[in-house]
């Protein structure tokens, strides 16, 4: 008999398209750059600020009760919120501050790349998660495929106060994602728009004054074109895709989080082939290959285990006393 989880799959499928439509939202910056003077501060400000308002209208319009999980469980609180809204912020501004220090190529490889590694750390020394030799192995192949896919396709300059910024990216999104499955294994998830609502609410907050200093509004020739494209960031990479990520992370293993969402450059070295004419190189096809075969693995392993329901874990320090 299969030990095949529904729930599982669904969570899975939820983490894809939540890494393809995060893959979307480079393209969308790129002509974003190209048609306005807004800086990547500025846009992180307004992806934020237009996720909230996208996701406050759809919270108000749904019916009561329809975010609740099945099973019950407990409501996060206030705190809890705020505490997932801040790793949210530092792992957004400070990727930022390292593709600023380093280059674009360097500060995804670092930052992407050391995220897998510290929440499966996070992961076996919290929560007992083992991925196995095999899980090992893919996370490993997903790593030299984010390598090959990223450098492969651009030169950059390791400079250490961008590798700084880059590991302080790693660590809050690790933390952001050790902290949902924490929570998710609890039963004290909560409601993943109500969770989204709060860390684009608080990124919002938090990145306004430094958006302010860059150029908080945009000058362009082409209005109704950086109006549709803010939009589109908002609306699918930023409401969308967080709360499908946040869905998805409740429920998978941390580690297999991490590697699923590689899918992320994956999906923007395609649609950067594909629809903005970049070329198609050996490393972009070599990279993409292995990405995928590891994301597969993982996504086949995970599929096959059994589910479960909340149960008791190790606390994280300082968790604890904000999760309840």
């Amino acid at each position: 008999m299969s030990n095949h989880s529904p729930a599982a799959g669904r969570s899975l499928l939820y983490l894809v398209v939540a890494g393809v439509a995060w893959g979307t939202a480079g393209a969308a910056a790129s002509l974003l750059f190209l048609a306005s003077d807004l800086g990547p501060l500025a846009l992180s400000f307004w992806r934020c600020a237009g996720g909230l308002v996208v996701l406050l209208g759809v919270l108000a319009l749904r019916r009561p009760g329809a975010g609740r999980r099945p099973g019950g469980g407990r409501r996060p609180s206030a705190a809890s919120l705020i505490g997932t809204g801040l790793m949210f912020t530092l792992f957004q501004a400070a990727y930022f501050g390292a593709v600023r220090e380093t280059g674009l190529a360097v500060g995804t490889v670092v930052t992407l790349g050391a995220g897998p590694v510290l929440i499966a750390l996070g992961g076996r020394y919290w929560m007992g998660e083992r991925l196995g030799r095999g899980g090992v192995a893919a996370v490993a192949g997903a790593l030299a495929g984010l390598a090959v896919l990223v450098l492969g396709s651009g030169g950059g300059e390791v400079r250490p106060l961008g590798v700084f910024w880059a590991l302080l990216s790693a660590a809050g999104y690790a933390a952001m994602t050790l902290r949902a499955r924490w929570l998710g294994r609890r039963g004290a998830g909560g409601d993943p728009l109500v969770t989204t609502a709060w860390s684009v609410g608080v990124g919002t907050v938090c990145l306004l004054p430094l958006a302010a200093v860059e150029g908080l509004l945009p000058h362009t020739a082409d209005t109704a074109r950086v109006l549709w494209l803010l939009a589109y960031v908002a609306v699918v990479p930023t409401a969308l895709a967080y709360a499908l990520y946040f869905t998805g992370a409740a429920s998978v293993r941390a580690a297999t989080v991490s590697v699923i969402m590689l899918i992320e450059p994956v999906s923007a070295a395609v649609i950067a082939v594909a629809l903005l004419g970049e070329r198609l190189t050996g490393a972009v096809v070599l990279g993409t290959v292995l990405l995928l075969a590891a994301v597969g693995a993982l996504i086949g392993s995970e599929a096959r285990r059994p589910a479960e329901g909340p149960v008791a874990v190790r606390p994280a320090p300082g968790v604890q006393s904000a999760a309840t």
